[in-house]
């Protein structure tokens, strides 16, 4: 009994000694953020704070599991999603610094049964995110997958080993990529002779002292001590988020607050042995065109409230995760949540603030539209930027048009920005966070010419466009099968009641409608269709869109 008095004497003492390492102010702030998780019958979460190398807050809220009214605990172990791919990264960092590999291989060197595209992928570009791979969901789902299959590594294998086209050459740009995490799992395996799952454990996670982490590739498995997940919020109510997801490397790797914090620790004061690849991890690189990318080796880099800041967060099933460092403040963050409205990016920004003394005037986030000068136009210098717009890089189009004497931009029904003008021809958008402004050009046969920059970055042109009109003789052009060999499926296109519909076996009858001439609009996963013609102007195929997936061919049969 004494013993077990002093074990529990020697907590309390733990625990005021690091909560006394907060003000009760802060304390009390930080309490405040996540009180609501505590409401009856209501998913939460497991929130660590530690600075300069002492955890200052270790708190845990709401339930586990609903069903059976668990409460979450400071040792919950939770999904982390793609928090994940920052170890996967650190395993091939090990293996580089060993001489086992380089980050500059070509990934075909060890995986010699993948596709040669146009150009060589090398393991630093999946690193970065600059492969130009297709990515996991975004190709699956365009494959038939349904949100509630299950999918494993071997299931990406088959498919990337049909590849044919990248969605852009690699190096040009930053195109968030769950394949090469994946594809690197495939490299740890190839080149060590171990399963991912095991080698990860023995060579990263035990050495680092984080012994309640792991890669699970069982999704069905249980494991006592994990959290449940959980869709949907306390207004709406919650429903269990079905776990199916069997892949490793890009995510799935189950953690603590405690071993995350103990992680973070080591990018500015790292375990001995560990200095060279905790350096390692922060490689940034530039873009084939000599610009910067802030996406290190499975973190990103950037400033937040004027401080440096390393962090990563996922998202899978109802599993919510955020994790970062301050480096210069010492100053870690680790929050891991089972349910999908938990907002844990932004809980994570109001500590942060609030911890490295920012007040709200000193907040360096976003932009402060109000300042921008305005000029007076007429009604008829307004009205002669109205018109349609169409970005072909990014195959989308805008609307501008006049409403109450100011011009709007139209993305969607439940999406326009005001533009106020801040010159003859130019406009700032109000309503975002972004310095965004819209430059227009009328050349001298009137064809109108939008220009977007973000922040004083690369400009985005759209040209005007006008519609075709669409009877059902002339959208008959596009019905028929479109086959894709990539990812052997097909999609049919059809007429009903004037209207174009598409339908594919396992996502059923969607509304497809003609954004431009020879440009169709579906639905996910189905996005965006550029229609392709011979050379004599029949219809041969449709080369698809959905985001991380770009271009990807559907012949017509």
């Amino acid at each position: 009994m004494k013993s077990l008095i002093s074990i529990l004497s020697a907590v309390l003492l733990l625990t005021i000694n690091a909560e006394a390492q907060l003000s009760p102010a802060e304390y009390s702030t930080i309490d405040s953020l996540f009180i609501d998780w505590n409401r009856p019958n209501h998913p939460g979460g497991s929130i660590g704070v530690m600075k300069d190398g002492k955890v200052v807050f270790s708190k845990a809220y709401g339930l586990a599991s609903l069903d059976f009214l668990v409460p979450n605990s400071t040792e919950t172990i939770y999904n982390t999603a793609s928090v994940s791919k920052q170890f996967t990264a650190m395993g091939i960092v090990v293996l580089d610094v060993q001489g086992e590999l380089s980050v500059d291989d070509d990934i075909r060197k060890h995986i010699p049964e993948l596709p040669e595209f146009d150009y060589p992928i090398t393991i630093r570009h999946m690193l970065h995110h600059t492969s130009g791979l297709r990515s996991l969901h975004a190709l699956l789902e365009l494959a038939g997958w349904r949100d509630d299959d299950a999918r494993t590594n071997e299931d990406l294998y088959r498919f990337m080993k049909n590849q044919r086209d990248l969605n852009f050459r690699p190096g040009e740009e930053y195109l968030y990529c769950n394949t090469g995490y994946i594809l690197m799992s495939k490299i740890i395996e190839n080149v060590t002779d171990e399963k991912f799952t095991d080698w990860m454990k023995a060579n990263v996670f035990e050495p680092l002292g984080m012994i309640n982490t792991y890669v699970e590739d069982q999704y069905n498995r249980v494991v006592p001590g994990n959290a449940a997940s959980y869709n949907g919020s306390y207004d709406r109510g919650f429903s269990r988020a079905t776990e199916y997801w069997g892949y490793v490397g890009s995510g799935n790797m189950h953690s603590t607050t405690n071993d995350l914090l103990k992680w973070l620790v080591n990018f500015y004061d790292p375990q001995s042995g560990w200095e060279e690849q905790f350096e390692m991890l922060q490689t940034l690189d530039k873009f084939n065109n000599g610009e910067e990318n802030t996406y290190a080796f499975g973190v990103g880099i950037n400033k937040v409230f004027g401080q440096n800041r390393i962090s990563h967060g996922g998202a899978i099933g109802g599993y919510r995760s955020f994790i970062c460092t301050y480096p210069d403040q010492k100053l870690n963050i680790a929050i891991l949540t089972n349910f999908s409205s938990s907002s844990v990016g932004q809980k994570v920004n109001e500590i942060s603030k609030m911890l490295l003394g920012m007040e709200d005037s000193d907040e360096a986030e976003g932009f402060d539209a109000s300042s921008a000068k305005v000029v007076k136009l007429s009604k008829k210098e307004l009205q002669k930027y109205e018109a349609s717009y169409w970005n072909d890089e990014s195959t989308y189009a805008r609307k501008i048009y006049l409403k109450d004497d100011t011009l709007r931009y139209f993305r969607s029904e439940n999406s326009e920005s005001p533009l106020v003008p801040i010159g003859k021809n130019e406009f700032q958008m109000l309503g975002v966070d972004v310095d965004l402004k819209v430059r227009f050009q009328v050349g001298e046969d009137g064809d109108k010419t939008m220009i977007v920059t973000i922040d004083g970055g690369e400009p985005i042109i759209s040209n005007e466009f006008e519609m075709p009109e669409a009877s059902a003789e002339y959208l008959s052009n596009y019905t028929g099968e479109f086959y894709s060999p990539e990812l052997e499926t097909s999609y049919i296109i059809s007429i009903q009641k004037d209207k174009l519909v598409g339908h594919h076996s396992r996502h059923g009858d969607f509304d497809i409608k003609m954004l431009k001439e020879d440009i169709l609009e579906g639905q996910w996963p189905f996005n965006i269709a550029k229609v392709k013609r011979d050379d004599d102007g029949a219809v041969s195929g449709l080369r698809v869109s959905n985001g991380r997936v770009r271009d990807l061919w559907f012949e017509k049969r």
